[in-house]
């Protein structure tokens, strides 16, 4: 008889069948459990112990699950599923999340019913096409550029984060970033925050003190100090090659008979040097911002010609330089020509703040980069206030590109859950019953406001479907989130208190 091949490592656990599935749904829900009650805008913080030893304070739904150390696939997909959207849209991270345990978790009565789960699947696909369908008849069209209208877009995503006590100010901080580093070709809009908009945090001061720079700031100061530390309109050139003699890429040996062979092997990098820095000099310029090294012999050049020297900076804050004063970044010093020199920076200024040296390019004309200087207490909560401006930011961004707005604070899922109800009575057969799962799966959003609210859950949600179910068509919900016919209740999560939905706006 033959032995049997063993294809897995002895110690892997395998499972499969009901038991697998059930398994994963599990794992699921235990992940999604764990950030439900960060959801609204009086959900809860948490405190995590990162690996560094560090501490996280944040209610980001993807900020807390990105710490967690997990081994089942079903539950690393869940945090997969988090990060995907705040790389694609920026917030709504605990929502996804929230969302897709409640559908694992009524998915389990139909593997229990056996079910196949190929039915299961088909059923959340047709309920996934037919209420994104619902989604774009519900929604709006806003002018970004009417003031105020994108204010109040970006205010309901800070409204329920840390900062949500300076909400005004972050929405300008926000707003400001993405309209400086916002790009138009022709229809085609892109704004690249992520590389053109850095988040600079220097601890101290007061949050109130944060602001958005007409141009760039980095952490670097002049190599010498009797260099000039403040220039105005200055002439800035911008390289990403070494000024300095520059040695072999591989071992290089030199034999020498006569001494006066070394002098002129000295006279050489002399005249080398010299010849890269009267290229760069021959345009006048008041500032050379260099990625890689520049030498000793070099800055005696440039000492004597007056011009101030930054060396070793990053490739991103260099990009952003060149993005903020229209200067262009020059590999070889022998093809500088009068157009890649930066003239658009008003102001070249080095300041020191705390005990670190910060370089200020600013007050540019047409700056297409910008930095974002953040004030606070601490370095915890600086990072947090990072992560709440970035998911603002993220939203202007998508806002800006498409103007399209649907209702927030649960009202949307409500009225995708009616709809999809009424239209799952004319679906026949098995694929029914997920249809209708997807629809009661939605409710879990206002269900959770509710309860992070400490308002009674059934009342409200009650109140809520009656106002949907006496609506005669789903066009007669409209984006304030009332309907046309008549006035009805809606509940403010932050206070606690019942408004008419004419009063109280839920766009998000």
């Amino acid at each position: 008889m033959q032995a049997p091949v063993l294809v897995l490592n002895e110690q892997t656990q395998r499972e499969t069948g009901h038991r697998a599935q059930l398994t994963n749904i599990a794992a699921a829900k235990a992940v999604s459990d764990i950030i439900r009650t960060t959801l609204g805008p009086r959900a809860m913080l948490k405190m995590i112990l990162d690996a560094s030893g560090g501490i996280v304070l944040t209610n980001d739904g993807n900020s807390i699950l990105r710490e967690i150390d997990v081994n089942h696939p079903a539950a690393k997909s869940i945090i997969e599923l988090s990060k995907t959207q705040d790389e694609e849209v920026g917030d709504g991270t605990t929502s996804v999340s929230v969302l897709a345990g409640e559908l694992l978790s009524l998915s389990e009565q139909f593997l229990e019913r056996n079910i196949h789960p190929t039915v299961i699947v088909n059923g959340f696909f047709q309920a996934l096409k037919d209420a994104v369908a619902i989604a774009e008849e519900l929604s709006m069209q806003i002018d970004v550029n009417k003031p105020g209208e994108l204010d109040k877009v970006v205010a309901s995503c800070v409204g329920t984060k840390y900062v949500s006590r300076y909400g005004d100010l972050m929405v300008k901080i926000a707003i400001d970033a993405v309209n400086t580093v916002k790009v138009e070709d022709g229809d085609r809009i892109t704004a690249d925050f992520k590389n053109y908009a850095k988040v600079e945090k220097i601890p101290g001061g007061d949050l109130n003190e944060s602001k958005v720079l007409s141009g760039v700031m980095f952490n670097k100061d002049v190599v010498s100090g009797t260099m000039r530390r403040r220039i105005e309109n200055p002439r800035i050139v911008l390289l990403d090659t070494p000024v300095q003699y520059q040695k072999g890429e591989s071992q290089t040996n030199i034999e020498l008979t006569k001494g006066e062979d070394f002098q002129r092997l000295m006279q050489l990098e002399e005249e080398y040097v010299q010849k890269i820095c009267d290229d760069i000099l021959k345009l006048n310029p008041d500032v050379v911002i260099s990625e890689k090294g520049i030498s000793d012999l070099a800055l005696h050049f440039f000492s004597k010609k007056n011009v101030s020297c930054i060396r070793r900076l990053r490739k991103t804050d260099n990009n952003r330089v060149a993005r903020a004063c229209g200067a262009t970044i020059v590999s070889r010093t022998d093809e500088l020509k009068e157009s890649d020199v930066g003239t658009g920076a008003g102001l070249f200024e080095v300041s020191k703040i705390g005990d670190e040296y910060f370089t200020y390019i600013v007050d540019c004309k047409d700056a297409k980069a910008c930095s974002i200087v953040l004030r606070g207490g601490s370095k915890d909560v600086l990072n947090e206030v990072e992560r709440n401006l970035q998911d603002a930011m993220c939203v202007a961004r998508n806002v800006v590109i498409k103007p399209t707005l649907v209702c927030g604070g649960g009202a949307i899922e409500m009225a995708i859950s009616h709809a999809l109800m009424e239209k799952s009575k004319s679906i026949e057969g098995v694929v029914q019953q997920p249809y209708q799962a997807v629809a009661q799966a939605l409710e879990v959003i206002p269900r959770t406001l509710v309860v992070s609210s400490s308002l009674r859950k059934l009342l409200k949600l009650d109140r809520s479907k009656a106002a949907g179910a006496n609506a005669s068509d789903i066009s007669d919900w409209t984006y304030e989130g009332k309907l046309r016919s008549e006035r009805r209740e809606s509940y403010d999560c932050a206070s606690g208190e019942a408004r008419e939905w004419r009063k109280h706006n839920f766009r998000s």
